[in-house]
């Protein structure tokens, strides 16, 4: 039933609310369709409430709805997004009696203890991605369900991320293999390993190197050049000169390899130096907390890196901010020790 109210908005758009549903306190809550008419508009609240209703009739398991809403986002996800969405149902949902759940007996406490089973397998972060793609089937699929659960508490990844000596050995062990370049363009840039393997010797202009395509694994598991997922990774990133002469000549793919040659590669690259253990995807991470250390503001880091948020930014050069704090420390109080004039 349409809730009564005026349906004209300041735009001449008229606009329809359908009850939608009621929550724990009581408080109704409706839907909102806006159309140029009255009549789309209520024909717009009509297909939903049809849909609606069919969906619940219908009666389907957690895992059929899983499938159903993987095959919705396959046009607007990246492949990799998908194969790890495809990853977390035939690991995390088919085996768990979750899965075989239809939607009208789903319950708050089935969910929280299948994340309580996942959870004694796998690590936090496992457990998120497998209720973040069960809440998105649920909000699709069964909008009345509201989700009340409790996550296992998030872990501090434990992440190495390599120094300026670090990076000067290992450039030193591959100078002159195509590695040499792939090193460069992640710890200088930083760019992503696909989009590394995407790049192309027409996206190069002077010191100037475009970033507009990645790399990435189809369905069909052979590499495929695309867009980037997101548009903060297109950009434009301006390298040193020894950098652009290491590329120099090179026509067409600057770096022939594919993203899991250059990850094995790198690997046994640093196994050989007998460097600490860190990934390719690190020098990432590394850029971004030397450009930090040096004083670069964050906005700019951010656009160099292609990063669309702080958070993970954030998150990966803040181990290195801590060992840069306790250097400065110890020159601020040797400074003051100097100034006093005393000595221990």
């Amino acid at each position: 039933m349409a809730k009564k109210g005026k349906n004209k908005l300041p735009s001449g758009n008229s606009r329809i609310q359908v009850y939608d549903y009621t929550d724990v306190d009581g408080k109704k809550h409706y839907k909102s369709f806006t159309a140029p008419t009255k009549k789309e508009a209520k024909f717009l609240a009509a297909q939903w409430l049809a849909g609606k209703a069919a969906m619940a009739e219908e009666d389907i398991t957690l895992y059929k709805a899983v499938t159903r809403y993987i095959d919705a986002k396959r046009g607007v996800l990246s492949p990799s997004t998908i194969r790890g969405y495809e990853a977390v149902q035939r690991n995390y949902i088919k085996p768990y009696a979750l899965g075989r759940t239809k939607l009208p007996d789903m319950t708050n406490t089935k969910l929280q203890v299948w994340i309580s089973d996942i959870s004694a397998k796998v690590g936090p972060k496992s457990v998120r991605n497998a209720h973040g793609l069960v809440s998105g089937t649920l909000e699709m699929f069964h909008p009345d369900f509201h989700i009340k659960t409790t996550l296992p508490a998030k872990e501090r990844p434990d992440l190495y991320t390599p120094s300026d000596q670090d990076i000067k050995i290992l450039l030193q062990h591959v100078e002159g293999k195509e590695l040499e370049i792939a090193i460069f363009l992640a710890a200088f840039g930083p760019l992503r390993r696909g989009e590394i393997c995407a790049l192309d010797s027409g996206d190069i202009h002077g010191n100037m190197v475009d970033v507009n395509k990645s790399m990435v694994m189809g369905p069909d598991k052979m590499w495929h050049i695309k867009p980037p997922k997101t548009f903060g990774s297109y950009r434009q990133v301006e390298f040193p000169d020894f950098v652009i002469a290491r590329m120099k000549g090179i026509e067409g793919r600057i770096v022939k390899a594919t993203p899991d040659q250059i990850t094995h590669r790198f690997e046994r690259a640093v196994k050989s130096t007998g460097l600490p253990k860190f990934r390719f995807h690190d020098l990432r991470h590394y850029a971004a907390s030397i450009m930090h250390a040096i004083g670069v503001p964050d906005q700019y880091i951010l656009q160099r890196g292609g990063w669309a948020t702080d958070n993970v930014m954030k998150t990966v050069y803040r181990d290195v901010i801590d060992l840069e704090a306790v250097r400065q420390t110890k020159k601020i109080n040797k400074h003051f020790t100097k100034v006093s004039g005393l000595r221990k």
